[in-house]
C-alpha cells in the first residue's frame, strides 16, 4: 500500500511540475517536457494500479499464535519506514526549489563557453538597443572581429551577482547542457551603476567596453558593459539560457 501511495504521489509530482505548469524550467532544458509528462503519467499509473488491487485484496484471517507477533511487529514497524518515503514527495508540493542562482554562480569556475562563429549573428540595429541573450554578449565580445558591439548599445536581461571588485557586479544568466546538475555561469561584468541586491532579476542597457581580450586565454574574464538603465524584472518562466 505504502509503495503505491508513493508511485501515485511521485507521478502526481511530476506532472504538477511539467504538464500543469513551468516548475520544471527550473530543473532542466525545455524539450525535456513531453519526456517527463509521458513519465509521470506511467508512473502515476502504476501507483493507482497498486492501490486498487490493494483495496481489492480479499479479506484474510489472522495469522495463528505462532506469528502472530511477529505478523504485528512487521504491521507496526514497516509502514512507519516506508510513509519516510513520502517526505521527499511531499515536499516537491509544498516548497518547490528554485531555479539556481548566484549562490551557485559565485562557486562555480567553470571557463565561459567559446564564442560560436561570427556569422551567426545578425546585424545590430543602430536606432534602438538590441535585445540579446548574454551568450551572445560574450560571444561578439571575445570572437567577433568586426567588432560589431562598438557603439551599440544592448539590451541584457540576467540576475545580480556581486563581484569582490569594488564598483562592479556581475549580470548573470545559467547556461544548461542538459539539467541544473551540469548548469554554469554567464558572466557580464556591469560598470557604472550601483549593484543591486544578490538574485534580483534585472534588465540591463548599456555599452560594451572594448577590452584586448584576444591577449588573455578565452574565457578567463567576463566581458564588460558601462550600463545607461537597470530595471528590475520578474524572473522568466524560462530561467536558463
Amino acid at each position: 500500500m505504502a509503495q503505491s501511495l508513493v508511485m501515485t504521489l511521485l507521478g502526481g509530482a511530476i506532472l504538477r511540475v511539467s504538464a500543469l505548469s513551468t516548475i520544471y524550467l527550473n530543473y532542466v532544458k525545455p524539450g525535456f517536457r513531453p519526456l517527463l509528462i509521458a513519465a509521470g503519467l506511467v508512473i502515476f499509473a502504476l501507483g493507482v494500479l497498486g492501490l486498487v488491487q490493494e483495496w481489492r485484496k480479499p479479506y484474510t484471517p489472522k495469522a495463528q499464535a505462532g506469528t502472530e507477533h511477529e505478523s504485528e511487529e512487521k504491521h507496526r514497524h514497516g509502514p512507519r519506514v516506508a510513509w519516510l518515503l513520502c517526505l521527499p514527495v511531499v515536499a516537491i508540493f509544498l516548497i518547490t526549489p528554485p531555479a539556481l542562482g548566484s549562490f551557485a554562480a559565485e562557486r562555480d569556475d567553470t571557463p565561459q563557453p567559446r564564442p560560436s562563429a561570427p556569422e551567426a549573428y545578425g546585424v545590430l540595429a543602430r536606432d534602438r538597443p538590441a535585445v540579446m541573450p548574454l551568450g551572445e554578449f560574450i560571444g561578439r565580445a571575445w570572437g567577433d572581429a568586426n567588432r560589431s558591439l562598438v557603439d551599440r548599445q544592448v539590451k541584457l536581461t540576467g540576475f545580480a551577482v556581486h563581484s569582490k571588485q569594488k564598483g562592479q557586479w556581475y549580470l548573470t544568466r545559467m547556461q544548461l547542457r542538459c539539467c541544473a546538475a551540469d548548469a554554469f555561469p554567464l558572466k557580464v561584468t556591469v560598470l557604472g551603476v550601483p549593484a543591486p541586491r544578490d538574485d534580483t532579476w534585472v534588465e540591463v542597457t548599456g555599452t560594451w567596453v572594448p577590452t584586448p581580450y584576444d591577449q588573455l586565454p578565452k574565457g578567463t574574464v567576463a566581458p564588460e558593459m558601462r550600463a545607461t538603465a537597470v530595471a528590475k524584472v520578474k524572473q522568466p518562466d524560462e530561467p536558463y539560457e
